[in-house]
């Protein structure tokens, strides 16, 4: 087909009249489509309210008109689901698509990369802010892959005339311990890829979302992000219905929103493992009164990749269970120790794979109310050694490393509860209703790093955000104080 001809094709999938940048989109997609050069990617730059999901879906509709394959990734599971919402097909994570697992002799386990078998395919990789460049360790031996930027485009690539979607937002949070995305810089990707490469950057507003409070605000938060600004945001609430300032007691505005919304609708952002701590002990106790451990019902994250508890030559749509995947609490077994670890024995289901049946699986209780992020590395050879006493026969550290892959204590999911989260764990989801907490704040804190922590947090809402405990000095009166 001649570019001319699925750019009509583009246009008709397309149920809204496109804008200036969204027609240089198409244009560009259909130049990338009926191009006969070697490694093509297009990269979309859209600020939120720009409508780059909408150019995604035609994109994703049109190949399907002519016969061409598409591929739909991103870097975690909640972020595939919202991909796989908005564009009408199945989505997957990039961990899922590209790695394969394997074992050797020793019981040492690492990650490869597949085959690319896929013929004359576009991948569309959303949140692409999120993917890093430091080299991917997949467990406790150590044993890494190149980084996951590098190995999905060497995935991709080894494919026969494959080419890429790369879909991100440049004033969201880069990968932890980095100042920008690095496959959100097209320089870098031809020059160290050899990518033909163009870039589209939405930047206009589309007209359905302009009387959204939350978009406004995060507009004014993005210009302050381009322009390097090194002083604190300020928001504006009045007049719209979407924004909301909590100044008291926020219990009464999150029973609404759960009324509303329902509690996988709703989430609290907060800047620290020790401030999402307090409020999900808040919720369990004041709102939900649950007053076990564990209860049944209880909604916790994944915070550490497992292998153990979903086979992958079962499983065509999960593979494994992610760190930040979000698991229901169906039944509770039982409790035990061992040495310094206590497990829960629970029935869990995952809550965006709502297909997958439910499991039986063992929580790491220790990992809950750690102020961290992760366990770290000296707990983690705690837990090895612990583990390790049930097997007085394993002679070998070979024999012992096999021995421990199949222990469900050693393998437990490593959990936290989900009612609130840090605003990393949150990247990449959206809920309909969001609750932002400030936290501790100074001036000193002013600069890009606290602007997109912001704009990443409220841009989580699609329907509603309540801001809780902003600063008065965060506040202005007027809409055109933002600007």
């Amino acid at each position: 087909m001649e570019q001319a001809a699925f750019q009509s094709l583009l246009l008709s999938q397309f149920a809204f009249e496109p804008s200036e940048g969204q027609a240089q989109l198409f244009y560009a997609f259909s130049r990338m489509m009926t191009s006969h050069k070697d490694r093509l990617a297009l990269m979309i730059k859209g600020y939120a309210g720009t409508g780059k999901t909408t150019c995604v879906k035609a994109m994703v509709d049109a190949l399907s008109q002519v016969g061409r394959r598409s591929v739909l990734l991103a870097p975690t599971g909640r972020a595939a689901k919202v991909l796989g919402n908005y564009s009408g097909r199945k989505a997957s994570t990039i961990h899922k698509e590209i790695y394969m697992k394997r074992m050797d002799k020793a019981g040492r386990v690492w990650f490869e990369l597949k085959e690319n078998e896929n013929l004359n395919t576009v991948y569309f990789v959303d949140e692409a802010s999120m993917i890093g460049a430091d080299r991917v360790v997949f467990n406790d031996d150590d044993f890494d892959a190149g980084s996951l930027l590098d190995d999905l485009l060497t995935h991709i690539y080894s494919g026969e005339n494959c080419s890429l979607v790369l879909i991100g937002d440049t004033a969201q949070l880069p990968p932890v311990g980095t100042n920008l995305s690095p496959a959100l810089q097209p320089t870098g990707l031809r020059d160290s890829y050899g990518l033909n490469i163009a870039t589209i950057e939405l930047t206009e507003v589309i007209r359905q979302k302009e009387g959204s409070g939350v978009l406004m605000n995060a507009t004014a938060l993005r210009n302050l992000i381009v322009s390097q600004a090194e002083e604190l945001p300020q928001f504006f609430c009045a007049n719209f219905k979407d924004v909301h300032r909590v100044t008291s007691d926020m219990q009464p505005c999150v029973e609404d929103a759960l009324s509303k919304y329902g509690i996988d609708d709703t989430m609290i952002i907060t800047r620290s493992n020790k401030r999402a701590n307090l409020f999900n002990q808040q919720v369990r106790a004041r709102i939900l009164y649950h007053e076990e451990e564990i209860n049944s019902s209880d909604r916790m994250m994944v915070i550490k990749n497992n292998y153990f508890w979903i086979d992958e030559k079962e499983s065509n749509e999960v593979g494994f269970i992610a760190n930040g995947d979000i698991i229901q609490v169906v039944r509770v077994r039982s409790f035990e120790e061992r040495g310094n670890f206590r497990f829960c024995k629970a029935v869990v289901r995952m809550i965006d794979y709502p297909d997958l049946p439910e499991m039986e699986v063992m929580l790491l209780c220790n990992t809950i109310w750690e102020e961290t992020a992760q366990l770290g590395k000296q707990r983690m050879q705690e837990l090895w050694q612990t583990c390790a006493l049930d097997y007085p026969d394993a002679v070998s550290m070979g024999a012992l490393r096999r021995a421990l892959q199949k222990d469900p204590y050693y393998n437990a999911l490593h959990v936290k509860f989900s009612y609130a989260i840090t605003c990393h764990k949150a990247q990449g989801g959206q809920w309909p209703c969001i609750f932002v907490d400030q936290g501790y704040l100074t001036d000193e804190h002013a600069g890009m790093e606290l602007n997109r922590w912001f704009y990443t947090a409220i841009t989580r809402a699609q329907d509603e955000v309540y801001l809780v405990g902003f600063q008065d000095k965060l506040w202005v009166e007027s809409e055109r104080g933002l600007f």
